[in-house]
Order: C-alpha cells, then structure tokens, then sequence
C-alpha cells in the first residue's frame, strides 16, 4: 500500500523559508522519480518541482525556479522541497508523488502539508 507523508509546512512572512519533508513507502521509493505539487484554493493541482531517481536532474516551472529546490535521501525514502523567498502566491497545500510519463504516478495523495505565505 502506497503511503505518502508530508509535513513540515506553516505560517511565513513572505521572503521566508521552509523546508518540506516527504517520507514515502510501499513501493520501491529509489527507483522512481518523485515531485511536488501544490493546490491553491480554487485553482488545479499544479507541479512545483520534479527529481529523477538517482536526483541527478532537476526540473521547475519558471514560478518557483531559482527559489525552491527538490532533493531526495534514497536510504531515508525520503523527498525534500527547500522554499527560499516565499512569496504570497505561494500560498497552498504541498504533496508530494511519484512521478510518471507527464504526472504524478499515483492516484491517491497524502494529506499534504499547508503552507501559508502571509504578512
């Protein structure tokens, strides 16, 4: 049974920092890109960051580049999403998946962890 844990959210000024955790399990974690999604109120799930199973390629809209990074602990089976210079719009849930073809793999999500950008 695929499980997929997000934490590490909150409240930040805008220009702040968080840094997202993903522990995943019930299938094999290192063999599989992973990516972040977020959800705003009212808006489509929408992808945020994407890693490759080694992590040695990295992709990002052009919204969240050069802010947020994605990284990955393979022993851990864990994902990472490090957010630099929140800004408002970045306001939303946070989850985390494993990614296929052009999205994410599976279809049921975790809980997710909400991030709340606000002054």
């Amino acid at each position: 049974q695929v499980q997929l844990v997000e934490s590490g959210g909150g409240l930040v000024q805008p220009g702040g920092s968080l840094r997202l955790s993903c522990a995943a399990s019930g299938f094999t974690f290192s063999k599989n890109d992973m990516c972040w999604y977020r959800q705003a109120p009212g808006k489509e799930r929408e992808l945020v960051a994407f890693i490759t199973s080694s992590g040695d390629i990295t992709n990002y809209p052009d919204s969240v580049k050069g802010r947020f990074t994605i990284s990955r602990d393979n022993a851990k089976n864990t994902v990472y999403l490090q957010m630099n210079s929140l800004k408002l719009e970045d306001t939303a849930v946070y989850y985390c998946n494993a990614f296929i073809g052009t999205g994410a793999r599976f279809g049921s999500w975790g809980q997710g962890t909400q991030v709340t950008v606000s002054s």
